[in-house]
């Protein structure tokens, strides 16, 4: 039947919760209450009063235990361990490795091993120590790897006694350090991709430049599935209400559509009769020439009727008065009609477009924020049917040409202040006035691929001269293109980056220049490919 063998040469008593009492070569039949294999213990010899460390080895049949003579003194004295609860916060998507519990423990190289055995079994949940020498960081030593040499042969008799500098030589192995403000998500990937021989080994987080906490890798991997549990719930509700809000802007758009429809025709009532007032006026003027010609001495009913309706200036006026009408039925047409292009719903496939009407189409729209200071500069070049969802680069124009409108609107605004101040304290000096201006320019460019060869695009640059980007803007915009960004928050500009990258196998690129140095303003390039 299977127990627990205390060898040694004196009677010995158990100090740990076990509290068992043994004498030499006695058999405990009681094989449920030997420990877990690789648990440390520690002895006390009654008769001898010495302290004994040891560690149990359970095999099928027998659980054995091994002790070993340590030198007659008392229990080590060390700082206590520290253990900190980490925030009192839930977790969430952006929870640091600081938010998890940490254990603070340091023992000196020059320590012995069964000092640190003796601290081991006092916290059995203690992952393992950070090493110094000196006070200076050394490394760390993990509870998995200081069992593996001690169950070694002889591994007792040789470790326990030497400093831990010789145990730490045999034991070293890769250590995975981390800051304490690296996400939890993004530690346990590092975590996941080290060898399978260390995915059981503690993370060394770096809390300060001279200190360090240890980290079990089961309270990571326990905090990582908890938020990626909250993300996928996150995704789920955010997942829904992008499905509520997309069909709401399509029956927006169906509805914006309709309106359009019922615009236009009108519109085409006023263009189909348009032509034939103009000609049923030039034949009344040409009738009352001909009867001021033949007539020239009307009677006097006609003299004074011809004054009251000031006949001489409906002349003039009539002409001016039909082309205006012309003129205003032809911006309601372009109208309605830019605003059935942009709310186009897309067919499943791509069809050609004319990317110029696109644009145009757009900065029609936007004519209502356009003031007289803003000027639309428009360098076209001749560029091919492009095939496209026309509808959705309807949208990419329409959030980048905002864009560039509030930044100029913004800076013309701030300058117009500078300048009144400037004005008020220097008695009527003025400065260069400032002229917000959008350039767009349109080319077929050839460039060269990663795979060798060239490609051509059709290349549109929606350029402005505001006061450009700082770099942390451009960095939070360029991160706002990752996936997982977009994920959390989606910007006008994220969704422009997919529609062009994701849908047309298209290129978005940003260049900006800050207004402290040569130059300013922001440029977006997009670029899409030619088939």
């Amino acid at each position: 039947m299977a127990g627990l063998l205390c060898g040694g040469h004196v009677p010995c008593t158990y100090v740990s919760p076990l509290l068992l009492n043994c004498s030499e070569n006695a058999l405990i039949p009681n094989p449920s209450s030997a420990r877990e294999e690789g648990q440390i213990f520690i002895l006390w010899g009654a008769e001898t009063s010495a302290w004994r460390i040891g560690i149990t080895s359970i095999t099928i049949r027998v659980a054995t235990l091994f002790c070993h003579h340590v030198p007659n003194e008392p229990p080590p004295q060390f700082t206590p361990l520290t253990l900190s609860e980490g925030s009192n916060q839930a977790l969430h998507l952006e929870s640091t490795l600081q938010d998890l519990p940490l254990y603070h423990f340091q023992i000196e190289l020059g320590d012995l091993g069964w000092e640190l055995a003796w601290v081991f079994e006092q916290n059995p949940l203690l992952p393992g120590a950070v090493l110094t020498d000196r006070g200076k960081f050394v490394g760390m030593l993990s509870r998995r790897r200081f069992l593996e040499a001690l169950i070694r042969p002889h591994g007792i008799e040789f470790f326990l006694k030497e400093p831990l500098q010789v145990l730490y030589s045999y034991a070293r192995s890769e250590i995975l350090q981390l800051p304490g403000t690296t996400p939890i998500l993004a530690a346990a990937h590092q975590a996941l991709r080290r060898s399978p021989e260390l995915l059981s080994e503690p993370v060394l987080v770096k809390i300060e430049p001279h200190s360090y906490r240890l980290l079990d890798i089961h309270t990571l991997n326990i905090a990582y599935w908890q938020i990626r549990g909250i993300e996928t719930q996150v995704r789920y509700e955010r997942t829904q209400a992008q499905m509520i809000q997309s069909d709401k802007m399509a029956n927006l758009g169906r509805l914006v559509d309709g309106v359009a429809h019922e615009i236009l025709d009108p519109v085409s009532f006023i263009w189909g009769n348009l032509s034939h007032v103009i000609d049923y006026s030039k034949s009344l003027l040409q009738i009352l020439d001909a009867y001021e010609k033949h007539l020239p001495n009307p009677p006097v009913e006609l003299q004074q009727l011809r004054e009251d309706l000031e006949v001489d200036y409906l002349r003039q006026d009539l002409p001016r008065t039909i082309e205006s009408i012309r003129s205003g039925a032809d911006r309601l047409s372009k109208l309605a009609t830019s605003l059935q292009n942009f709310c186009h719903i897309d067919e499943v496939y791509p069809k050609p477009a004319n990317l110029h009407e696109l644009i145009d189409s757009i900065v029609l729209l936007l004519k209502s924020r356009l003031t007289s200071e803003i000027q639309i500069v428009r360098n076209y070049g001749h560029l091919p049917p492009v095939l496209c969802y026309a509808g959705q680069l309807n949208q990419v124009f329409m959030n980048i040409l905002s864009n560039a409108i509030n930044a100029l609107l913004n800076e013309a605004v701030s300058q117009q202040i500078d300048l009144d101040l400037k004005t008020m304290q220097n008695g009527g000096s003025h400065a260069p006035p400032f002229k917000p201006t959008i350039e767009i320019t349109t080319q077929v460019r050839s460039l060269e691929v990663s795979r060798g060869g060239t490609f051509r695009w059709v290349s549109i640059c929606i350029a402005d001269n505001g006061p450009g980007l700082s770099p942390e803007t451009q960095k939070q915009i360029l991160d706002s293109f990752s996936v997982k960004k977009r994920a959390e928050k989606e910007t006008s500009l994220a969704v422009s980056y997919q529609i062009v990258t994701a849908k047309h196998g298209g290129k978005l690129e940003m260049r900006s220049r800050e207004a402290t140095k040569t130059g300013t303003g922001t440029e977006f390039e997009i670029l899409l490919p030619l088939h």
